[in-house]
């Protein structure tokens, strides 16, 4: 769009008496002025004849005219000055420069406003008025141009003006005459007049572009609104179109249908509303009970305190389990290296001690002269083995001890050199346990102090303790301090301090005791925390002290092992139907390692009758130690009934150890007293259990071969002097629920006495 010219309103002049000329003041040097009009500010300076012209005339504040008068009337003020006292002649002068002033400013306006018209021409515009007011302005000032171009060379000329120092600067203004004061106002008309037409002109140009641009736009509109009105008229008054019949049944259905679905938004909204205004009654009510609080800076506090005391002791922990971890590898080796050197050293006994004996076999078959040379090693390896059996044997009857046998003893002792280096040892790695947590608060290592903590929390927020499941964090805190404890902890020994009297022990129980948990919480009781101590701290012990020191032909050692593990695996089981991945190991550790012994170290040896006739030969005598080793095995094996499944037992005990060993040495015995003896003993050791049920006539299959040598001995028995034995064979079977052969064998032998034993 074209821009709209500025337009400017100017104040005409009105036509002015002398009065009214001379009352007027001269303009201010400083005054705003504004930049003349084109054809006069900016064709140059004014001629001469113009500035004498103005300078005789009083000054008039016209706008932007006044400030170029004002300069140019300011430079030649004193040549205006002495031509005004010389008459007519120079006030016609005057006349004819103010005429020449005209003509210039005329001419210049005619050159303007006939540029514009030109310009008007080719845009096809008229501007006649314009062209009119030119020529007309051009005739009456024809005649005052070559006056005015005169005295313009006569103004330039510098010699004709005179020195700064000669010029007279006039004090009062020259009155005008009245020619002078009309050209000059004719002048201001002229120039006036030519200023506003060209600036209605531009204006009238610009109302017609606009004109012509918003009738074409209406047009083009029109155009398309025909168009479009025309396609919109022929769908909307198609008389093809067929509407659907007005049906108010359907109508009414729909109507029906609507008012329903508002309904049930109706309803569904005022659910939401009643949901909304109860969660607000519940924000309510919550608000006023944080806000009656008066003890959440307190509860911050605690829960603070907490968060930054468990944080120090899993620090603490983490530091210490390392120095922890060494000094239960240095324990273990220690008791590790002992249990190795009385095994190695058993072993090694029972080969040289077995290469003795047949040495001396092949001396009594092969040397009539009795000079064969024994083994220096073994003959020295057999004084050891004597002297110390001489020792214990002292040590028996100094105890009132006489029905110890020979080979039941476990043979543990060390010289006194090995003795004492295995205590200083063991005593420099008791200053290192003790020394474990000494720069550690009572807070962070000791277990009653730590427990009393939670204690606390559960006390004052059971609700967000039994949410952290405390329960079972508290067995994974506790593990390093009980490992600690359990470091001089020896379960093979009989002396050592049971589970129930440890210290950790009875603070746990206290802990547990002081529960308050509700049955709504026994998913995450505290009952539970020392059956996951025991299988997550204790059992992992155990198993390694089986696995590695446990020695099963130490009676001492099982004992007490079976002490301990009835304590762990019975009375704190985790749970009746939970199956514990620790206890398992356990058990199969136990069993491995009974394997392992009845392979390794069961040894009976079977020699001619010529070299166990006699009662002092050192056959016989190794033969009974090796048997009553054996039965000292198998007693071990059995005291596991209870811990140990039936037929694991059966299967080891009965299976492999007596019906593989034992039974074969007494078959090669002669029928006595101490094969009585030893039948005997092989039934006291079998479970009682085995044989509760009062129906059973038969024994268990495994003890088949056992019942088969016992009537056997009877047999030889009933035949013999030791008559009397048959009747503790008989007992033996009634024991063992073999009532049908004993029956037998009673009815057989006519030994109706002993009826009564069944």
């Amino acid at each position: 769009m074209a821009h709209r010219p500025k337009r400017t309103f100017r104040q005409r002049a009105a036509d002015s008496s002398d009065s009214d000329g001379a009352e007027e003041s001269p303009a201010e040097p400083g005054a705003p002025r504004e930049v003349a009009a084109p054809g006069s500010a900016e064709e140059g300076p004014p001629s001469g004849g113009g500035r004498a012209r103005m300078a005789g005339r009083p000054h008039r504040v016209r706008g932007p005219r006044g400030r170029g008068r004002v300069w140019a009337s300011s430079r030649r003020a004193k040549e205006a000055a002495p031509r005004a006292d010389e008459g007519s002649g120079v006030q016609g002068d005057a006349g004819k420069k103010g005429e020449s002033r005209v003509l210039d400013v005329s001419t210049d306006e005619e050159d303007e406003i006939h540029h514009s018209s030109e310009s008007k021409d080719d845009q096809g515009l008229s501007s006649d008025s314009s062209s009119s007011l030119g020529e007309k302005e051009l005739s009456s000032t024809e005649h005052t141009s070559t006056v005015s171009g005169m005295k313009k060379e006569s103004e330039d000329d510098p010699e004709s003006e005179p020195d700064d120092h000669e010029k007279r600067i006039p004090f009062t203004l020259k009155p005008q005459t009245f020619r002078q004061r009309m050209a000059e106002e004719s002048i201001s008309r002229n120039e006036e007049t030519s200023e506003e037409s060209q600036e209605d002109e531009k204006q009238d140009i610009w109302e017609r572009q606009q004109m012509r641009k918003a009738v074409k736009i209406i047009e083009e509109r029109d155009i398309d609104l025909s168009h479009g009105s025309g396609s919109s008229k022929v769908k909307k008054f198609d008389t093809s179109i067929s509407f659907t019949p007005v049906n108010l049944e359907i109508i009414k259905k729909q109507l029906n249908t609507r008012l329903t679905l508002l309904q049930e938004t109706h309803r569904s909204h005022l659910r939401e509303y009643e949901k909304y205004v109860q969660d607000v009654k519940s924000s309510e009510s919550t608000i006023q009970n944080l806000e009656s609080s008066s003890n959440q800076a307190l509860n911050c506090k605690f829960y603070k305190s907490m968060k930054i005391y468990v944080e120090n002791l899993i620090d603490c922990l983490n530091e210490k389990i390392i120095n922890i971890q060494e000094i239960e590898s240095s324990m273990h080796a220690l008791l590790l290296k002992q249990a190795m050197t009385f095994m190695k050293r058993r072993q090694d006994e029972l080969k040289h001690e077995s290469t003795y004996l047949q040495q001396l076999s092949r001396k009594d078959e092969t040397s009539t002269s009795g000079n064969l040379a024994l083994d220096e090693k073994t003959q020295w390896i057999s004084e050891e083995i004597e002297f110390r059996r001489t020792k214990r044997r002292q040590a028996r009857m100094l105890s009132g001890n006489c029905n110890h046998q020979e080979g039941t003893s476990s043979d543990d002792e060390l010289p006194s050199a090995e003795m004492i280096d295995f205590q200083k040892s063991q005593g420099d790695i008791l200053q290192k346990q003790k020394k474990v947590f000494e720069d550690v608060h009572d807070d962070f290592c000791n277990i009653q102090n730590i427990l009393l903590k939670f204690q606390q929390w559960r006390e004052k927020f059971p609700d967000s303790y039994y949410e952290a499941f405390v329960s079972l964090c508290i067995p994974k805190l506790l593990n390093p301090l009980i490992r600690v404890q359990l470091i001089d902890w020896n379960p093979l020994k009989l002396d050592s301090t049971g589970l129930k009297e440890m210290p950790w022990f009875k603070s746990v129980e206290e802990f547990m005791d002081s529960s308050v948990e509700d049955s709504k919480k026994e998913s995450s009781s505290d009952k539970k925390i020392l059956s996951t101590i025991i299988n997550k701290t204790i059992i992992p012990r155990l198993t390694d002290l089986v696995e590695f020191l446990w020695d099963p032909l130490s009676t001492s050692q099982t004992t007490s092992l079976i002490t301990h593990c009835r304590v762990i695996l019975e009375e704190h089981s985790i749970c009746e139907n939970e199956v514990s991945k620790s206890k398992q190991d356990l058990l199969k550790s136990i069993v491995s390692r009974m394997k392992k012994a009845v392979e390794d170290d069961v040894f009976i040896p079977l020699y001619p009758k010529s070299a166990v006739e006699n009662k002092t030969s050192p056959h016989l005598k190794f033969q009974e130690r090796q048997f009553w080793s054996g039965l000292k095995l198998f007693h071990n094996i059995l005291l596991w009934n209870g811990l140990l499944t039936d037929d694991t037992l059966q299967e080891l005990g009965l299976g492999k150890l007596l019906n593989r060993y034992l039974i074969i040495a007494l078959l090669n015995a002669t029928p006595g007293p101490d094969v009585v003896k030893k039948c005997n003993q092989i039934a006291a050791c079998l479970p009682e259990k085995w044989f509760e049920n009062s129906a059973m006539r038969t024994s268990i299959p495994q003890l088949e071969n056992f019942i088969q040598f016992l009537l056997q001995s009877a047999h030889k028995l009933s035949r013999s002097e030791f008559r009397d034995k048959v009747e503790e064979i008989i007992l033996i079977l009634v024991k063992i629920k073999a009532l049908n052969q004993a029956e037998s064998f009673i009815g057989e032998h006519h030994l109706d006495h002993l009826k009564s034993l069944i």
